[in-house]
C-alpha cells in the first residue's frame, strides 16, 4: 500500500488541545483531514445496518450517537461489532482524501485522536505530531470541559495510552501545557522544524 509521505498525523490525548492545533494549522493554510468528522459521516451512512443490530438507536434515518454509545460502551462484544463495521470504511475514506492531497506534493495533516491506540489500522503514515500536556493538566481540562468530577475525568484520560508514552513515540511535539499564546508559538516552531527537515530532505 502507498505510503503518505506528506501526510502528518496529529494526535494526543483527550483534553490535550488537538482541535485548537488543527484550527491553527488551517489558519496557516494547511489542509486538515478530520477523522472524527469522517467517522460521524460513516456512522450515519450505515444507519440501516446499525438499526438491525441495535433497536431504537435510529430515528428518522439518523443514528442517536449518545444512545448508541451507552449501549456499546457497556458491552465489549457490541463495541467490537461496531468497530469492525466502521473502522475499515473510516480508514478508506481518510486514505481517499490523502490520495488527493498527496498528489499536490505539499504537507497536510490528518487529525486521528486514537492513532496510537489503533496503530495497526493506519500504517501508511510515517510522521506523527503529538499535542502534549501533562496528565494532571489533561484531567483538569476534561473536568472543566465535560463537567466531570476528578475520578470520572481521570477514568476517561486513563482509557487512552499514557501521554508520556505517546510523547516518546512522536516525531514532533507541540506543547500545549500553557495558554493560547504559547501554543501558537509552539505551532510556529513545529512548522519551522517541519520546513527545515523538508529542505534538508
Amino acid at each position: 500500500m502507498r505510503k503518505f509521505k506528506k501526510g502528518i498525523v496529529v494526535t494526543g490525548s483527550i483534553g490535550s488541545g488537538k482541535s485548537t492545533v488543527c484550527t491553527l494549522l488551517k489558519l496557516h493554510g494547511y489542509s486538515v483531514i478530520d477523522a472524527d468528522e469522517i467517522a460521524h459521516e460513516v456512522l450515519q451512512s450505515l444507519a440501516d445496518e446499525i438499526s438491525i443490530k441495535f433497536k431504537d438507536v435510529v430515528k428518522n434515518g439518523k443514528v442517536d450517537r449518545k444512545k448508541l454509545g451507552e449501549i456499546v460502551f457497556a458491552d465489549k462484544d457490541k463495541l467490537s461489532w461496531l468497530e469492525e463495521l466502521l473502522h475499515p470504511k473510516i480508514r478508506d475514506e481518510i486514505y481517499a482524501k490523502c490520495e488527493i492531497l498527496e498528489d499536490k506534493n505539499i504537507f497536510y495533516f490528518v487529525d486521528i485522536p486514537l492513532y496510537f491506540e489503533r496503530k495497526g489500522v493506519y500504517e501508511c503514515f510515517e510522521k506523527v505530531v503529538v499535542v502534549y500536556a501533562s496528565k494532571e493538566e489533561l484531567i483538569k481540562r476534561v473536568m472543566k470541559r465535560n463537567e466531570l468530577d476528578s475520578k470520572a475525568a481521570k477514568s476517561r484520560v486513563n482509557l487512552q495510552i499514557d501521554i508520556e508514552e505517546k510523547r516518546k513515540m512522536a516525531n514532533f511535539i507541540i506543547d500545549n501545557s500553557s495558554d493560547l499564546l504559547n501554543l501558537e508559538a509552539s505551532v510556529n516552531k513545529f512548522l519551522n522544524d517541519l520546513k527545515g527537515k523538508a529542505n534538508v530532505g
